[in-house]
């Protein structure tokens, strides 16, 4: 496998996650808060929130939601690119399984909030830096950009809610979304990383 000088870097293809932290609303949520979020029962802290805080926690929900969106059709570019091993592959299709899972209770939670879902795009309104994916390298390093994106988005998330329980379960999912980073760092061939603390 091809590799990188240890100090090199997987965000050369991430521009578009990274988008939303400097636009405004921060978020992305996935994983564990499924189970939380998609349930049907009120949350105790949201009969306490106002009618502007909750609203702003949907807004946040849908940013997540559409970014949710945006890793499905990242991760269906990369499994039909032909690029990928079947290792890879597997790997590619088991994230994507992941992001559809946390798509869907995103959108519940809208919903029972009383919000409107956001709607995905097509692959073409991504933007996707497809001309640039030449072998299996770069669409994994396509990917791990995509995933340290959602990692600066959940930590941006993650003090904007109003509703902590949502704020838990940004909390959580982020744990999950570094796990995919350092997934893919590993097949990348990177270094790992040793850090005591993430800023």
């Amino acid at each position: 496998m091809t590799t990188l000088p240890p100090n090199a870097s997987p965000t050369a293809f991430v521009p578009v996650r990274r988008r939303f932290l400097v636009g405004g609303t921060r978020a992305l949520l996935s994983g564990a808060a499924v189970a939380m979020l998609a349930s049907g029962a009120a949350r105790p802290a949201m009969a306490a929130q106002t009618a502007e805080q909750i609203k702003a926690d949907v807004d946040i929900l849908n940013t997540a939601l559409a970014l949710e969106y945006e890793g499905i059709a990242a991760y269906q570019v990369g499994a039909k690119s032909g690029l990928l091993r079947p290792d890879a592959l597997k790997l590619a299709v088991e994230f994507q399984s992941d992001h559809k899972q946390h798509a869907e209770a995103l959108a519940k939670a809208v919903k029972q909030m009383g919000g409107t879902p956001v709607q995905s795009k097509t692959a073409a309104e991504y933007n996707f830096p497809t001309a640039s994916l030449k072998n299996q390298f770069d669409v994994l390093r396509f990917a791990a950009g995509l995933e340290e994106g959602a990692i600066s988005a959940y930590k941006g998330a993650i003090p904007l809610f109003a509703d902590k329980d949502l704020a838990a379960a940004g909390a959580s999912i982020l744990g999950s979304e570094a796990m995919h980073w350092a997934i893919l760092r590993s097949a990348l061939g990177y270094k790992p990383l040793t850090l005591a603390f993430v800023g």
